[in-house]
Formats: C-alpha cells, structure tokens, sequence
C-alpha cells in the first residue's frame, strides 16, 4: 500500500504540474502544508533560527526551499539536491491565432527546448502557463495560472496517401508542420478572439485586462502506469518533474538535523539555464549567503560552508532501449528498474568524479538501494544538465545522477516505478 501511495503521489503531481509555472505553485503548496513559510527576498531575512523552514520562489517558475539545521552553516555546510521543473513543448507565440479555409483556427507556435517533435502529433493537447494582468501598479502586474483541463488542440499528421515516405523518416518544419488546431470559427465575433475567449472563461476575466501570457501546449492525456505488473511509468515530463518530486518527498519527511537541507528546483534547464530563475543564475548563491551572514555575521562563513556542502543533481538519465541496443556503452548502459544512475562523462558535462560518485554510491548502500552508472558510447555525443553550470557559480562537491528513462524527451516518457521508490529513500537517506 505505501508503495501505491507513493507512486500514486507521483502522478497526481505530474497530472496538475502540466508546465513549469503549475509545478512551481504545486511544490510551494506541498511545502507549505509541510510547516514551509514563503519568504519575500525583497525583505531583510531577520533571524535565521535551527529547525526553520523556509522556501521563496523566482519567476513564478523556480523553487528553493531551505530546513535549517541545529549547526550553522558555517559549521556543518549544507546538503542540496537540485532538479529542473522545465520541458520540451511548445510556445504559443503572441498574436497566435491562424484563420484558414473553413474557418479552421490554428495557433503559431514556436519550440521550447529540444522535444522529439514527431511524438506531438496526433494526440489530444491542451494549453497551460500563466496570464499577466493589469493591476493598478505598472510595475507589478497580477500573475494568474492556466491549466485548461480538458483536450483543447491537435497537431494532426499528413495522411500517408501524401506522404508515401512518412514512414521512411521526414524532416519536420518547425514553422509549417508543428501548428496545433484550436477549432473552428462559428461567427465573426469569434474571429481572433476563440484563444482569448479561452483565456477569458478559464480564469473569469475580461479580454481588456490581459497584458500578455506564457501559454504552453501540454498532453492531455493523464499519467499512467503500465506493464504486466504495472512496472512501468507512462507519462509527459518525467524528465524532470520525477526528480523534482523525489526531492520534494524526501525534504518534507525528514526531521531537523545538524546539517542544513536545501531543494532547489531550477527552471529553464531545456534552454541552457542562463535566466534569472535557472542555474546558471546567482539567485541561489545570494539567498544561501544571506543564511549564512544571519546565522554568524561574517562572510566568511558562506566560503565555509561550501567547503562543507555536497549536491545532488537530479536529471533523468538514458535507460537502455531494447531495440537499440548499439546506441550505448557496451559496460555502462543502465536499466529500468535497476535503480538510480550515477552520470560520467570525460569532458566535464557532469558534475561527476570519482570522489563525488562514491559518496552517492554509499548514500544508496546505507539506503539499501541499487545504483547504476552511466557513460556515453563514445561515439554518440551527450546532453549537459544543472550540476557544472550550478558549479561555476558555487564551488559544491557534487554528483549528476537520475532515474533511466526511455524516449527522453517525447511527449511521453517511460520510466520505472521501482526506480522512483529507490530514488526517494536514497534522498532521504541523504537529508537524514
């Protein structure tokens, strides 16, 4: 039953987070109900007191949650495991809406990221994201969060009839080929208006009250498991809400303990993370100073702590594909199932070294948990992830692990369900 439970957790949280903004709400929420108190960083941080429990956001789309620990930080450092909230879609440009013959709407889109564009097709999508609206201060318009829960829009293929060599691989437009339907226009008042109209009833608002959005197409269909045993996850943005919620599990069930925890949950991890609300931004580092200097009134109490602290950067890793087996490395290709991944790579893309990867190894063994590790073939280039971007502006000690998935980066992923539980009792291990 717990194990039900846990997964069950999983994917309700990846059915209401379609998009990074609802994740960021759908996190602060759990921890706010865990004791969390939101802090304004516009504010002075005041006294900072063991067993605190802190979070602030940036963005509307990144998280950063802090559990004080009974040594300072100048003490015992602090123990962070940081994942990314972001995934490839699309982006509803503005000015979207497409009126063709038969009054057939569709909406310009452009590509968020690096999705495997042909999984879009044919599938019910819906729209998600955040509408900025006028408030009485130009400087700080209200925020409200969209998830139309309900199939909104389609990218339908080219009957084959068309395209006899549909099934022979085709290079897809992302202008021409990627536009969703959004439905047909039934009078002129609808004209240009049926996206607004949307918007409008969604959210209860007046059209003239909206200043701009970022709307995202997300898949309509739930999240599911699936497998003879129901082993396996089915679902959208596992890469990397899987990991977000795995923090999260493990940094709301454990107790105050000497060392300081921190979850950081970065946006914009698709797109290279230099934005003020991803990794490569000083946002993290400043708050985690401003601990610091309340707890000892000395800088130099920040450089001690990062000689005392240790990452966890959490980013899905590639499972082994039965189909594709000359893909990967011939003694490093991990499997669903099989436990957490620990991720190498010789030209520095991961955070990982051998120091680094024998702290998690034992974390996982104290944890009574399986860890696997990944290498690239040597001749297929690798992705990057948060660990050395987060880095080069905090000098941590860390390591870049994940859970193996399947079509990383599809509208739909597959992982393991036995994977997500031994990745959440290894971080608690961790924060424990």
């Amino acid at each position: 039953m717990q194990t039900y439970n846990m997964i069950k957790r999983l994917l309700d949280f990846l059915n209401a987070s379609p998009v990074n903004f609802l994740a960021a709400k759908n996190i602060a929420t759990y921890l706010e109900q865990a004791g969390y108190r939101r802090f304004d960083p516009q504010m002075p941080i005041g006294e900072v007191k063991a067993g605190d429990k802190l979070y602030v956001t940036k963005n509307d789309s990144s998280v950063y949650a802090f559990h004080i620990g009974l040594k300072s930080l100048a003490e015992a450092g602090f123990r962070m495991i940081c994942a990314h909230c972001d995934s490839p879609t699309f982006r509803i440009k503005p000015n979207a809406e497409m009126t063709c013959e038969g009054g057939i709407v569709k909406l310009n889109t452009e590509v968020y990221g690096g999705p495997i564009m042909s999984t879009w097709f044919d599938r019910p999508l819906t729209i998600a994201g955040r509408v900025i609206v006028r408030s009485e201060d130009a400087l700080s318009p209200r925020t409200l969060l969209l998830h139309v829960k309900r199939p909104l829009l389609q990218i339908s293929n080219l009957a084959i009839h068309f395209n006899r060599q549909v099934n022979d691989g085709v290079k897809l437009s992302k202008q021409k080929d990627m536009l969703p339907i959004l439905g047909i226009v039934t009078s002129e008042m609808e004209r240009g208006n049926l996206l607004m109209n949307i918007i409008c009833k969604e959210l209860n608002i007046q059209q003239k009250e909206i200043l701009d959005f970022d709307l995202y197409l997300a898949d309509a269909t739930p999240a599911c498991t699936f497998g003879v045993h129901d082993e396996f996850l089915s679902s959208g943005r596992l890469d990397d809400l899987s990991m977000c919620f795995a923090g999260l599990e493990a940094m709301i069930a454990t107790e105050t303990t000497d060392i300081t925890k921190v979850l950081a949950i970065f946006d914009n991890e698709e797109t290279g993370s230099q934005t003020k609300q991803g990794a490569g931004s000083p946002f993290l580092s400043m708050m985690l100073k401003r601990i610091a200097l309340a707890q000892s009134g000395t800088e130099e109490a920040w450089y001690q702590a990062v000689e005392r602290a240790f990452m966890i950067s959490a980013d899905n890793a590639h499972a082994w594909h039965p189909n594709y087996s000359e893909k990967y490395d011939p003694t490093n290709h991990p499997v669903l199932g099989r436990g957490p991944v620990i991720k190498f790579n010789a030209a520095q893309k991961y955070a990982s070294d051998a120091v680094s990867a024998a702290v998690f190894a034992e974390i996982c063994r104290e944890a009574g948990v399986p860890c696997q590790r990944f290498v690239n073939h040597s001749d297929v280039a690798g992705g990057s992830t948060l660990g050395n971007i987060l880095a080069s502006s905090i000098p941590l000690r860390g390591v870049d692990m994940g859970n193996a998935i399947l079509a990383m980066h599809s509208c739909r992923e597959t992982g393991s369900t036995a994977d997500h539980i031994y990745t959440v009792k290894a971080f608690t291990k961790f924060f424990e």
